[in-house]
């Protein structure tokens, strides 16, 4: 995806995602289906074993958010 192209992705309700950044810089922008409900939102750290995502980083840690940093574990949300 990238402003040449114009690509687009959708992500249903309730659905994990991520991004991984290969820039210095980068805009995202997000389409809600209802109004911003930032108490609805929860952040799962980066590197969860239990997802098992094998990041290509270069430096062995990303560049996280505030946000990002008090992230939790993926079985702190019950269910999985």
């Amino acid at each position: 995806m990238s402003s040449e192209n114009r690509r687009q992705l959708w992500i249903p309700e309730g659905f994990a995602h991520g991004f991984y950044v290969t820039s210095t810089e980068a805009e995202f922008v997000y389409k809600c289906t209802d109004y911003y409900n930032p108490s609805g939102e929860v952040t799962i750290v980066w590197d969860d074993p239990k997802i098992a995502i094998d990041w290509p980083l270069s430096s062995g840690k990303p560049n996280l958010s505030d946000k990002d940093k008090r992230a939790q574990r993926l079985h702190c949300f019950g269910g999985v």
